[in-house]
């Protein structure tokens, strides 16, 4: 997005905010970035969650409590999550089709967004779409969930008001007696009370809600409706509003935003490692000649993952690589002032005679190596050859094995047994003479 259709986007502009959720919807680096920049201007709307078994009629009940909102509120948001199609892997019910009386309505913003496999009754990025309509000032928003069974209650971490749709006559009052559908609902909507049936269900809620103790101490209210002929809606909007108020600052509603949040951080965890991990494994795209190999029952996937995992899990890469300087101070006018690195810590390493300023940068680091005294080997290496690269350390499961095995292929070692190096780590120095030329550290650090 440019500059300006960000400025759209917080401004409220219907396609500013369509290009937004499409690129978060795809993860890419763009979504990445206006969801940071979302972040700020989020934590002001009213989220309402609707959910129930399907057919119950929660697009009606949506369309309806918008509609009703809307007469309050200059901008609306609805989030309607949908099964996914098994060929594009979109929405297969588009919500401008079931909701469109409000379609029309340029103050009300709906959204289909595909469950793509995911369970819980919401889509994978739910939490982020509801993170920017909130940032571009839709207040309330109205997420309604695909179907809801016992696992499908995710709903409930995202939402500040979770309502809970039942019909009459279609096995819901079994389905009130189950422990994920009574922990859920903050509001019990019996929608369709045309039919027969609804004193039934009315009491098994009942009985249940008398025996379920809620620890804030809130009693779910029922609400009966019709919401095709618009009945019952304005309790349920009053009912939702007097449950909002209670929420604001209440413990539960923490609780709620600290599931959601932790919930939310383990998911980008694994989908950035995840991605990460196989840029790693297939640098070349090699992913797609693997499964290639897989469909032609030529490779097994077993060990193809299991490969995968043990190089990730291996302690094997660059830990660092020493450069050594006249004074660290002078050097990181360099690194600091024009790189941008950031040291992670100082060290003085008397055994080597050197002070140590560590800079990470991407999954390896800079050893800034000055030395103590004129005695220092480092300060030798200067005396010959001046400032500059020092060294390359490469980290090693197991130092002692790592050296046997140098020391069997007839490498010239300078350490025959570990010593302390930085960060209490293990060390040893083979001699450049073994090492084409360049003068290798294995570094060992504390499990």
């Amino acid at each position: 997005m440019t500059g300006d259709s960000r400025g759209d986007f917080f401004k409220g502009d219907s396609r500013s905010l369509a290009r937004a959720i499409s690129m978060v919807e795809d993860r890419s680096p763009a979504g990445r970035a206006i969801l940071r920049e979302a972040f700020s201007f989020a934590g002001r709307a009213r989220v309402i969650g609707v959910t129930g078994s399907p057919g119950s009629g929660k697009s009606s009940l949506v369309d309806r409590l918008a509609a009703l909102y809307r007469k309050d509120s200059p901008q609306v948001g609805i989030i309607a999550v949908d099964p996914s199609s098994p060929f594009t892997g979109g929405a297969i019910l588009g919500d401008r089709i079931r909701m469109q009386t409000l379609s029309t309505d340029p103050g009300i913003y709906i959204r289909s967004m595909a469950t793509r496999g995911h369970l819980g009754g919401v889509a994978p990025t739910t939490a982020d779409v509801i993170r920017l309509l909130d940032a571009a000032d839709r207040n309330p928003i109205l997420v309604e969930t695909v179907g809801v069974g016992q696992d499908e209650i995710d709903i409930v971490k995202l939402a500040d008001v979770s309502i809970v749709v039942l019909v009459p006559g279609m096995g819901d009052d079994v389905q009130a007696l189950k422990a994920g559908i009574m922990e859920i609902g903050d509001i019990f909507v019996i929608n369709k009370c045309d039919r027969p049936g609804v004193e039934k269900m009315e009491r098994a809620l009942m009985a249940v809600l008398s025996l379920a103790h809620r620890e804030d101490g809130w009693i779910p209210p029922i609400v009966k409706t019709i919401a095709t002929e618009a009945q019952g809606i304005e309790e349920l909007k009053t009912q939702i509003d007097q449950c909002y108020a209670r929420m604001q600052g209440s413990t539960e509603r923490l609780t709620r935003k600290r599931e959601a949040a932790r919930d939310q951080v383990r998911r980008l965890l694994q989908e950035q490692v995840v991605e990460r991990t196989i840029d790693r494994a297939f640098p070349d795209s090699d992913l797609e000649s693997v499964i290639d190999k897989i469909a032609r029952n030529e490779e097994d996937p077993y060990a193809v993952v299991e490969n995968i995992v043990n190089i990730q899990g291996s302690n094997r890469r660059i830990d660092h690589i020493g450069i050594a300087v006249r004074s660290i101070a002078d050097a990181l006018k360099v690194y600091e002032g024009i790189l941008g690195l950031r040291v992670s810590g100082y060290e003085d390493v008397k055994e080597q005679g050197v002070r140590v300023a560590m800079l990470p940068i991407g999954d390896s680091r800079i050893e800034l190596l000055e030395p103590l005294s004129a005695e220092s080997p480092v300060a030798k290496f200067m005396s010959k050859r001046g400032e500059g690269i020092h060294h390359i350390a490469v980290c090693v499961d197991n130092i002692e094995s790592a050296l046997a095995a140098f020391k069997a292929s007839g490498a010239r070692l300078i350490d025959t047994t570990p010593r302390r190096g930085a960060e209490n780590s293990k060390i040893a120095f083979i001699h450049p003479l073994g090492m084409h030329g360049v003068l290798l550290e294995l570094v060992e650090h504390e499990k």
